[in-house]
């Protein structure tokens, strides 16, 4: 487990021009709109590309480990298929599952979903993210989430995350400015994938 891979997974948001993983701006301009269109896809556009985001965006093929631990069943919650078909219709879920002390609940899916069933995940990396940055204390690569991010992310010293901690970016408290409004074409998270940044700086309408 590398530090700086871990440091940079909890910078991702302020990141844009790397989360491509090419630095020509002629290579990225491309990637930058689609990345902002991709906010306002329809649902249908979204059924039709989420499955395989591969095809649009560059990626890394990361390989399951030998160690693979499998989650057994737990007591099923108490809900009925009329309820939970109730509820997964209403809310237009492909998949649902609940775990607790490391057993499953709950697991259903629709939609023509199933276990095998692809989607990307975009803020479920957050959980993960957290979950690496535990083990990375445990190993000993972060001293503390109580640290400055710029300890380990100095790119980011004089931008709107000098200062703050890692546990305050793990719980979205940073106090940074950011419109994530997903029906307006000019916020901030819009114009993050539109606008380049230069390495090391975050856009200048979250600082």
């Amino acid at each position: 487990m590398k530090t700086w891979m871990l440091a940079s997974a909890l910078a991702l948001a302020t990141m844009a021009g790397a989360a491509t993983g090419q630095s020509a701006p002629q290579d990225t301009s491309g990637l930058r709109k689609v990345g902002a269109e991709v906010l306002f896809w329809s649902q249908e556009k979204r059924d039709a590309n989420f499955p395989h985001m591969e095809k649009i965006f560059p990626g890394h093929v990361v390989k399951a480990g030998g160690k693979v631990r499998a989650l057994p069943a737990g007591k099923p919650l108490p809900f009925s298929d009329a309820e939970l078909d109730a509820f997964i219709a209403s809310q237009n879920i492909a998949g649902l599952i609940v775990l607790q002390d490391g057993k499953i609940r709950l697991e259903r899916y629709a939609r023509g979903y199933g276990r095998e069933g692809r989607w990307t995940s975009f803020s479920v990396a957050k959980s993960f993210t957290s979950t690496l940055v535990g083990a990375a204390i445990k190993d000993g690569y972060i001293k503390s989430v109580d640290e400055p991010v710029t300890k380990y992310i100095p790119e980011l010293a004089g931008s709107g995350y000098d200062g703050v901690t890692i546990a305050q970016l793990l719980t979205m408290t940073s106090g940074v400015k950011w419109n994530e409004d997903y029906t307006d074409a000019k916020s901030d998270v819009a114009r993050m994938f539109l606008e380049p940044v230069p390495a090391g700086r975050t856009p200048p309408s979250i600082t």
